[in-house]
């Protein structure tokens, strides 16, 4: 498994936020379609041919230094409290053709649930693309099965992945 933006990518399936353990909250996105995940979310799913459009809100956002500063500032509140925290929740937008808008929420699945402007403007841009078709949830499954399993990318391969899969073209 490794993170890419807001997206968790396994072998068969790209999860937003993190990949959910048991009744957690989650959205699974498959070659298939989208599942929304997760005890009180509905179990609801549709084929991409259903699905209008992807976005996210409540994703935490800040330049890299920012984030830093909220990481180290978090580490130390758990440090002397002994409280940690789960991760924080965002919300995934699935527009579909007979539901309507759809709300989900997932766990972000980065230290911290913060990412950085690049990340999310790209991971945005990557949702549309897989909503309209121009981009495939294959494409990213294929990087996922060429990349050795323990080996995360580094801060510049995943936002060149995440430029790579914007500008590809079906």
């Amino acid at each position: 498994m490794a993170m890419v933006g807001l997206f968790w990518i396994t072998e068969g399936c790209v999860y937003l936020g993190a990949k959910p353990a048991g009744a957690g909250p989650g959205v699974r996105l498959t070659e298939g379609g989208v599942e929304i995940l997760g005890t009180g979310q509905g179990g609801r799913s549709w084929g991409w041919d259903e699905v209008r459009g992807l976005d996210v809100r409540d994703v935490a956002v800040r330049s890299a230094g920012r984030r830093l500063a909220s990481m180290a500032f978090d580490s130390v509140v758990v440090l002397i409290t002994g409280d940690g925290e789960q991760p924080p929740l965002f919300t995934v937008l699935v527009e579909t053709e007979g539901d309507g808008t759809v709300e989900a929420s997932v766990l972000a699945a980065v230290t911290g649930g913060i990412h950085t402007p690049d990340e999310y403007d790209l991971s945005r841009a990557l949702l549309a693309r897989l909503a309209d078709g121009t981009t495939t949830v294959g494409e990213l499954l294929r990087w996922r099965r060429d990349e050795p399993e323990d080996v995360a990318p580094a801060k510049d391969q995943r936002l060149a992945l995440l430029r790579e899969w914007t500008a590809a073209t079906v």
